[in-house]
């Protein structure tokens, strides 16, 4: 198909949960990708792709994201920053119409808006619909987690942002570990700032391979409200779709709030005691979202 005609993803940005880092030259991870299971597949040129390897990683773009597309992934790519060779990518990686842009470093609004011009001019030149390319700044310092609402703003092109572990921790002068206390902190506040600009966060990657690991760090990200996490480990992108995706048992019981609520609502109560709590309207509404979502991830998941 002719990347002008593509239409957006089937999975929009609030239902992708597993955000997957792939090495931008190396042809078997990225083959083997989709079988990783994640909702978004990122080519990434920078840190996972030695400079001397950037030429080749970029002519196997267009070839790339349809495989991806086909799969049933949402197809992006993680360019270098725009004058550290991120514009030489674009010019090759927007051939093949990438879903989603991701930028590393960013630390204020006029970083996204750079990009913003960019692949708008990249879209005029290829024949794609302007506007079809969605933005992901990654936030990786102190001074872009303090400015993550005015960077999450700046462009109607931006769908979400996500948060650094590494090049943040280091930024920090952090020591780092694989319970991740160094960036709780950081994790909130990044949170907190893309709920206001109401846009995706997406948590950091966890660096370390034990599967253990990542799904306690993904459980403790779902308690404070994240729907959506970023990996550099295959394995990994199974784990968080299952924890970020509702439980029969989470299912069930948020049917249960609905139904009871409904009906003493009916009976012109303001609140029901459920399992010796007291249910009210903020816990009826979130209730609902969970069944919403659930529903909604199960159809994505079927259209795959």
């Amino acid at each position: 198909m002719d990347p002008a005609f593509l239409p957006h993803p089937i999975r929009p940005a609030h239902l992708c949960r597993s955000w997957l880092f792939v090495e931008g030259a190396n042809k078997d991870a990225l083959a083997s990708a989709p079988a990783s299971g994640a909702d978004v597949l990122i080519q990434e040129l920078e840190d996972f792709t030695p400079p001397a390897d950037r030429p080749a990683a970029r002519a196997l773009a267009v070839e790339v994201y349809g495989a991806w597309r086909a799969a049933g992934a949402v197809a992006a790519v993680r360019v270098n920053p725009l004058a550290g060779g991120g514009m030489d990518d674009l010019a090759a990686v927007m051939k093949g119409a990438p879903d989603i842009v991701a930028l590393p470093k960013v630390a204020g609004p006029d970083h996204v808006l750079d990009l913003d011009a960019a692949v708008t001019r990249f879209e005029r030149d290829y024949g794609l619909p302007e506007g079809r390319t969605r933005l992901l700044p990654n936030i990786e310092s102190a001074r872009g987690l303090v400015r993550t609402l005015d960077i999450a703003v700046a462009s109607p092109r931006t769908i979400g942002c996500l948060v650094a572990s590494e090049d943040m921790a280091a930024d920090l002068g952090a020591e780092r570990g694989p319970d991740g206390a160094e960036l709780d902190y950081v994790r909130q506040r990044f949170l907190l700032e893309c709920r206001a600009a109401n846009i995706v966060a997406v948590d950091c990657p966890y660096t370390f391979s034990d599967a253990d690991g990542v799904a306690a760090e993904t459980r403790w990200a779902r308690r404070r409200g994240y729907t959506a996490k970023s990996a550099v480990h295959h394995p990994h992108a199974r784990i968080i779709n299952e924890i970020f995706t509702p439980s029969e048992d989470a299912v069930a019981h948020a049917r249960l709030v609905k139904e009871t609520f409904e009906a003493a609502r009916a009976k012109g109560l303001a609140r029901v005691e459920i399992k010796g709590a007291l249910v009210e309207l903020p816990n009826y509404l979130n209730a609902c979202r969970l069944i919403d979502r659930y529903e909604a991830l199960q159809n994505a998941d079927v259209k795959r």
